[in-house]
């Protein structure tokens, strides 16, 4: 799952980054307005911590920006502006949730796992699509029981075929999701393919089937 943090105190940033990223999250951090706008419209987030007073702009025309694009990450603001204004405009725009500063990171580390599970799963902790199993709060597969050894990132590219279910996923998409921002200075997709090979063969390894099919030219698409 893909965060991006927009928010001009680093020191905080850094915090938020390095709590995050020990949960497994693959996380970008804007500390300005322009910057935040730019990632918003080139990329796709699961989820964005969007503080309100940033340099060169407004937190919340952000979020105008984000909703009036029909982005469908989940947005929650975190600011130390803790005025009941600020809060019912953020609401009322299109945010999924507000945390005053300061915050607990525990208390945001929950959120954010709560909001990508109604976002993204129906509020749900498991997926299951016939022997496979998916834990996503654990972060472990399961065909028939039998657990797949799988990576970090192998796992997460399988969480998100799965949440694409019957939806081609292009090569491009997969590498942004996996590599953020990053994925513009790559030549190639290799990587990209390299992991989808290493998933398959675990599936297969561990009693699945071939529920990733290869779209020739355009991506990949997970079904049963």
């Amino acid at each position: 799952m893909k965060i991006l943090l927009v928010e001009d105190e680093k020191s905080l940033a850094e915090s938020i980054m390095e709590y995050l990223t020990g949960a497994d999250y693959r996380c970008e951090v804007a500390y300005d307005f322009d910057s935040a706008c730019e990632k918003i419209l080139l990329y796709e987030y699961d989820c964005i911590l969007l503080d309100l007073t940033l340099p060169g702009g407004n937190g919340l025309h952000l979020l105008k920006e984000l909703k009036q694009r029909k982005k469908q990450s989940g947005v929650i603001i975190i600011s130390a502006k803790n005025s009941l204004d600020d809060k019912i405009k953020g609401l009322d725009i299109g945010a999924d949730d507000y945390l005053p500063k300061p915050f607990h990171l525990a208390e945001l580390g929950a959120r954010v796992n709560a909001l990508i599970r109604r976002n993204k799963f129906e509020g749900e902790t498991e997926l299951v699509f016939g022997p496979l199993r998916l834990d996503v709060a654990g972060k472990v597969a399961f065909v028939n029981q039998n657990k797949m050894e799988l990576t970090k990132s192998e796992f997460d590219l399988l969480l998100f075929l799965v949440s694409n279910k019957n939806k081609v996923v292009s090569k491009n998409a997969i590498g942004e999701h996996l590599s953020g921002d990053e994925a513009d200075r790559f030549d190639n997709f290799d990587f990209v393919y390299s992991h989808i090979k290493n998933i398959k063969r675990k599936l297969s390894e561990s009693g699945g089937g071939d529920y990733i099919k290869t779209i020739y030219g355009l991506g990949y698409k997970f079904e049963l």
